[in-house]
């Protein structure tokens, strides 16, 4: 039995030791309980030796966040919108938090809380274009200093609140985009009765100058038709004037082409001027 004592301390001891070394992460901070009193907190990574009848509460040390649930608001205009705001938030006094909250649960809860009060006061001082507008940015800084403040009792740091999605609620969208569907028609139909409009007197002032256009060459096609009827007479009369013998028989030439074909048959007296030519040719016709 003495033979054994020693092992059977050795391996107490050991389990002693190994239920008292804690390794602290870099992301966390560690409570350091005993029979469930906080009593002091670990920030610097690495292993630490607690006593027996300690405990360790770990506490994430990284930034976190927290998705309130989408709430309506009131504007001071009267107008109702459903914001959805998102919280990012570190624990900064991890004694502080643990004797205040005491887990990230109850932790979210009491920011989402103080995040909704905030908001909901700033919105009722801003109208529907202040939100939408540059005013936006001013008034999350407001809502994040003021929940700031409040969160330090609770050993929180936040670090920035924002909007994650601003709306309007679900039976107002529809009146509001039945009345953006009315402006954009009453917009269609201005832009289409303004480019009828000017469809219209551009086909008139096109109509007006092809009148013109028309007008003015029938007018050079009859000057130019008359002076060519001018000079087919000048040149006709100073032929017959040169040999009228040779004009009339081209005369008889071209009523022959115009007149006679193969399926013709024509039947003239023998004394006929137009063949006179074929009967007796050489002699001149009678006048």
């Amino acid at each position: 039995m003495k033979r054994w004592l020693p092992w059977v301390v050795a391996i107490v001891v050991l389990i002693v030791l190994a239920r008292s070394i804690t390794f602290v992460d870099e992301t966390e901070q560690v409570i350091v309980l005993e029979f469930g009193v906080a009593k002091r907190t670990i920030t610097e990574p690495g292993l630490t030796l607690l006593l027996p009848w300690q405990d360790a509460k770990r506490i994430d040390d990284r930034v976190l966040d927290s998705d309130a649930v989408q709430e309506e608001y009131l504007t001071a205009d009267k107008k109702r919108v459903v914001a959805d705001p998102v919280t990012r938030w570190r624990v900064e006094d991890a004694l502080l938090f643990y004797k205040a909250v005491g887990d990230e649960i109850r932790a979210r809860q009491r920011l989402d809380d103080l995040v909704l009060s905030e908001l909901r006061q700033e919105m009722a001082r801003r109208t529907m274009g202040d939100m939408v507008g540059k005013e936006r940015q001013t008034m999350m800084n407001n809502v994040t200093e003021r929940t700031r403040a409040k969160a330090k009792e609770f050993g929180i740091q936040v670090v920035d609140v924002s909007i994650k999605r601003l709306d309007l609620p679900k039976e107002v969208q529809e009146s509001v985009f039945a009345r953006m569907r009315a402006e954009r028609e009453r917009l269609a139909k201005k832009y289409r009765a303004q480019g009828q409009e000017e469809s219209d007197k551009i086909t008139s002032q096109t109509d007006r100058e092809r009148d013109i256009i028309v007008a003015e060459a029938n007018g050079q096609a009859e000057r130019t038709r008359g002076e060519g009827d001018a000079e087919s007479t000048r040149i006709y009369a100073d032929v017959y004037n040169r040999d009228p013998e040779f004009y009339a028989f081209q005369r008889n030439l071209a009523a022959y082409e115009r007149s006679v074909d193969e399926a013709s048959t024509v039947v003239l007296s023998t004394g006929s001027d137009l063949f006179r030519y074929l009967t007796k040719p050489g002699k001149a016709p009678k006048d």
